[in-house]
């Protein structure tokens, strides 16, 4: 029996616009009332996160930034974190700046960046369907080095860098990559999302990576919150689409891979449930927790 279902959200829960289906809320909801603790395991910040849990009732823990961080939803307050210190992000920052490539640094709460582009276009557009209160908050921010400089936080969840040219990405990998003390998350295919404009629908299409303080990852999270609750790995399914579900996936009782997912990630995976437009995460959890057919 699994007493631990981690869920990735954007290419697992969420579909390509970002939305949570009622299927997959529903099916969410009735784990829950059978006793089985859902967490939400994402790359995104604590409010990001806390406003999606709510939508599925899943009120009382969410891992945050691919793991930096675990949120007591109840208490309010953070019970685990490795976070990145102000130095190594201006550090970061410096050479992103000198190569001129797009980023945007995530605190706990907030994504600054220069401008709306490529992921945070995505956030962006997300919360023109939310009240002000489950909104992202997005700070626009010209000189973002200064900013930081001269902010009163001191710890960073991490930094996301961005390109449409997998040339120029893949030669600020290189040189991100000799960075002491952080992980450059290691992605392999181009990003896509999808964002309606009234009747018309387009997609936007980058390469990125994720940097985060070193040994950062969603196992190593889990592994501290199922030792607080006493729930052993075999007692976890895990289930996610990308590379930084990658630990989680090796590591939990079950495996669970979407059939959007790269196929490096298929390949680690124990089973593959359908997409994330399909309602991949309903379908396994009425098999695997539910017993429905």
């Amino acid at each position: 029996m699994y007493k631990l279902i981690a869920i990735d959200l954007d290419g697992t829960l969420l579909d390509s616009y970002g939305q949570i289906s009622e299927k997959n809320k529903n099916t969410i909801k009735e784990a829950i009332n059978q006793g089985v603790e859902v967490v939400l395991t994402s790359g995104r910040s604590i409010m990001s996160v806390k406003n999606l849990a709510d939508e599925i009732n899943a009120n009382n823990y969410i891992i945050c930034g691919n793991g930096a961080m675990i949120y007591d939803l109840k208490k309010g307050e953070i019970i685990y974190g490795n976070l990145l210190n102000k130095n190594k992000v201006l550090q970061l920052i410096q050479i992103c700046d000198e190569n001129s490539i797009y980023y945007s640094v995530y605190t706990k709460n907030t994504i600054i960046t220069k401008n709306l582009n490529y992921n945070v276009l995505f956030y962006h557009q997300e919360n023109a369907n939310k009240p002000d209160n489950k909104q992202t908050h997005i700070q626009i921010v010209q000189d973002i080095y200064n900013y930081i400089l001269n902010s009163p936080e001191e710890e960073y969840i991490k930094l996301v860098v961005c390109d449409n040219n997998n040339i120029i990405f893949n030669s600020i990998i290189k040189i991100l990559k000799g960075v002491k003390g952080v992980d450059v998350l290691d992605v392999g295919h181009m990003s896509r999302k999808l964002i309606k404009s009234g009747t018309e629908e387009f997609s936007i299409e980058y390469f990125y990576t994720e940097i985060n303080s070193q040994n950062v990852d969603k196992w190593t999270a889990i592994s501290h919150l199922i030792n607080r609750l006493g729930i052993k790995s075999e007692e976890v399914m895990a289930i996610g689409d990308n590379v930084n579900d990658k630990t989680m996936l090796e590591n939990a009782g079950l495996g669970v891979a979407m059939e959007n997912s790269a196929p490096y990630i298929k390949e680690i995976a124990d089973v593959v449930t359908s997409s994330n437009n399909e309602d991949g995460v309903a379908k396994i959890i009425e098999e695997k927790i539910l017993n429905i057919e």
